[in-house]
């Protein structure tokens, strides 16, 4: 296994990784933004008003997002154990 080998696999893992998050981080975020224009426009200084908004936007995410996710994380995992033969000789 060469070093240029080794550093692909991490950067794909690195990149599926970041890939996979995003639509979570990115609901997370946007849903976090709008909470706390809320919050500015109406005064009020609540810290855990965030909280229930951002479960249910993540639940619904992984909703949408979730079988496309898995399908990622799996083919990474195919293509990452039919290539160990090669990798190791």
């Amino acid at each position: 296994m060469t070093p240029e080998s080794v550093m692909t696999l991490g950067q794909q893992a690195v990149q599926l990784t970041l890939l996979v998050s995003a639509p979570l981080l990115l609901t997370a975020l946007v849903i976090g933004l709008a909470v706390s224009i809320f919050q500015a426009a109406t005064q009020i200084n609540e810290m855990t008003l965030s909280f229930i908004p951002k479960l249910l936007g993540i639940f619904l995410a992984l909703l949408f997002a979730g079988h496309w996710m898995v399908g990622l994380l799996l083919d990474y995992m195919t293509r990452l154990y039919s290539s160990i033969p090669y990798l190791v000789g």
